[in-house]
């Protein structure tokens, strides 16, 4: 018997490393979706090592230099008080970045709770899970972060919890989904006779095979939330100044716009090209993990 156990374990093991390569070999034959990765790696390198690439202090003024424009001191000129914005667009990126990843980690983890829970017990607990979701959906999302923000003042953290409570409906209403056709499958009543915990067979049997959508949710979600935290930031109920923020760059240049365009080009390229790059991303995803492409 244990040889037996021992056996199935092993070959369920490699069954999930092959399901792995064949994902990443999958992704890999997509350039444009590489492509997107490679970008996406470099910002999160830029935004790891920011501090120690930057040609100048992001928040450092030369009063001599306001309005400069693209030059070889100056890579993307400086702004009105003469801050150097190539030094602030790539510090930047550790704002932008992290306010996305941490917003969507955050709707992701009380999705999942939310959304298993409510696919695999069903009845009355979906009934409640599910009312309470639609009061949330019923606003409008943008209106919603924006009610959160004037509630709780602008700033990072408080962008990021506006930003990740609109995101959770939208996660638990697609694991739910997934965990209500997954349950009534064999393997689910094979773990049932013999007594597995409910909370096993939810994170253990079921979430292996509903997660897929959620990753490929999650990752166009990012792209999302940065686009969501740039124009909170834009009205001013986000990330504050002098913060390198990218939204809260566009923000303090929209009224330079004429007298220095260049203030708005390179915050907003690197939105365009960040927001791009995960698009790009979550499509390879979708097709690798497509189980119709399997064959």
């Amino acid at each position: 018997m244990r040889n037996n156990n021992a056996a199935v374990l092993y070959g369920n093991k490699l069954k999930k490393q092959s399901e792995f390569v064949r994902v990443i070999k999958q992704l890999a034959k997509n350039k444009v979706a590489v492509l997107g990765l490679v970008i996406l790696l470099v910002e999160v390198l830029i935004a790891v090592f920011a501090k120690y690439i930057i040609p100048y202090d992001y928040i450092s003024m030369d009063l001599t230099a306001c309005f400069a424009k693209p030059s070889f001191a100056h890579l993307f000129g400086c702004d009105d008080m003469g801050r150097d914005i190539f030094s602030r667009v790539l510090y930047g990126t550790r704002y932008s970045l992290s306010i996305g990843i941490f917003a969507v980690s955050i709707s992701l983890v009380f999705g999942v709770i939310i959304g298993s829970f409510a696919g695999f017990f069903g009845g009355q607990i979906d009934n409640i899970l599910m009312r309470i979701l639609d009061v949330i959906q019923a606003i409008p999302g943008m209106l919603l972060m924006i009610v959160i923000s004037a509630v709780l003042g602008p700033g990072f953290g408080n962008t990021i919890i506006a930003l990740s409570v609109s995101n959770i409906s939208g996660m638990a209403r697609m694991l739910r989904a997934q965990m209500m056709r997954e349950r009534g499958n064999e393997y689910i009543e094979a773990s049932q006779s013999i007594n597995c915990s409910k909370l096993r067979i939810i994170f253990v049997h079921l979430m292996p095979n509903c997660v897929s959508p959620l990753i490929v949710q999650a990752t166009m979600g990012v792209a999302q939330t940065i686009t969501m935290a740039a124009g909170l930031s834009f009205i001013g109920l986000g990330v504050q100044p002098p913060t390198p923020e990218w939204g809260a760059m566009l923000s303090a240049a929209r009224q330079f716009i004429r007298q220095a365009p260049h203030l708005v080009i390179f915050p907003g390229l690197a939105i365009a090209i960040t927001v791009l790059a995960l698009n790009l991303l979550g499509d390879g995803l979708r097709d690798a993990l497509d189980p119709k492409l399997k064959n």
